[in-house]
């Protein structure tokens, strides 16, 4: 049964080619870890590390939408349940739970606890497919966000949870920017080198031929529903290590971390970059973020999402594989290797 898919379909992917590129992983490695050599903090942080977390909560949604054709609007939500997590039970400055367990416990908690939400999402909107899956995990998104909004037992409600740092130990704080930088790169380069082999993995390529031919699948005798199950899990850790980072980034959590905007920028965030590879989510958050950052700037926020909206539409009317599909055009002109896979 040939796994190979049409390049035109955003929403699928095909083991990718740029998985071979060795040279191209060491020459962005080398540029990742001496970046800091030459930016300064605020680019460190607001644009390095920031363009990395929302790469990885970008990344699962592509581990799903790109290998399993499963589309989620429902990743933010569960980043946002690990962030909501490392509040509680870690320390908060908000009054409010705090219980204190030390990071070491609470970061793989935090994370095991995207897994389920992630899984349990997956339960429920794996029995469907397209705008169906669309629609559910989207309505999800949106009771999660007015669940945690209106909830003061357990979420504080409206105000959220402040006063949430990052571990100090080794003699180093690590919401300090070079440090948090390299950390953030170290969890983004682990989740993107097991998606990477993940795709290659006996798992992955059930998982493609399931999202190519769900029937032929289980008529052959694979459990479709379990492999998506269990697609969203893995997926559900990554989106958890991402919201880690994210509320050590921002030092507090809160419904508008989570809210439904937020949650469709991941989409466009994923979209963007191109859903053939896994490094097309970290290719749109960057582009995402240098906008949010200088845009605002000159057009004013209230005319961003216009802006935002409007490069959207230009980029998929252009390459409906993003990015990755825009450089991939440049391929025969330029002998460089695509970051996709060869039609």
């Amino acid at each position: 049964m040939s796994l190979a898919l049409p390049t035109s379909d955003p929403t699928r992917a095909a083991t990718p080619a740029f998985a071979g590129g060795g040279l191209a992983h060491l020459v962005l490695a080398a540029v990742l870890v001496l970046y800091p050599a030459v930016a300064s903090d605020f680019f460190l942080t607001q644009i390095g590390a920031y363009s990395l977390i929302l790469g990885m909560v970008a990344l699962s949604l592509m581990l799903l939408a790109g290998y399993g054709g499963m589309v989620s609007l429902a990743q933010l939500s569960v980043a946002g349940m690990a962030g909501y997590a490392v509040a509680i039970f870690g320390l908060n400055s908000s009054g409010v739970h705090g219980f204190g367990w030390p990071w070491w416990i609470v970061v793989p908690f935090a994370v095991l606890i995207a897994g389920i939400a992630s899984a349990l999402i997956g339960a429920i909107s794996s029995r469907t497919d397209g705008i169906y899956t669309i629609m559910i995990t989207l309505a999800i998104a949106t009771a999660t966000f007015y669940f945690t909004q209106q909830n003061y037992a357990l979420f504080n409600g409206f105000p959220g949870f402040a006063g949430i740092r990052a571990p100090e130990f080794w003699g180093v704080f690590w919401r300090d920017p070079v440090p948090f930088y390299y950390v953030t790169l170290a969890v983004a380069a682990l989740c993107y080198a097991a998606v990477l082999y993940a795709a290659r993995s006996t798992f992955g390529l059930a998982l493609q031929a399931i999202r190519d031919n769900p029937r032929r699948m289980r008529a052959i005798g694979f459990d479709v529903t379990a492999h998506k199950i269990v697609a969203y899990f893995f997926a559900g850790l990554i989106a958890g290590l991402a919201g880690v980072l994210l509320v050590w980034f921002n030092g507090r959590i809160s419904p508008g971390t989570i809210n439904v905007a937020a949650a469709i920028n991941i989409l466009i965030i994923a979209v963007i970059g191109g859903m053939r590879h896994p490094i097309g989510p970290f290719l749109g958050a960057l582009v995402v973020v240098l906008m949010q950052t200088f845009a605002i700037d000159l057009i004013g926020a209230e005319r961003f999402n216009t802006l935002i909206g409007l490069f959207f539409l230009v980029i998929v009317f252009a390459s409906p594989d993003g990015l990755l599909g825009l450089w991939g055009r440049f391929r025969p002109r330029s002998g460089q290797e695509s970051l996709g896979p060869s039609p």
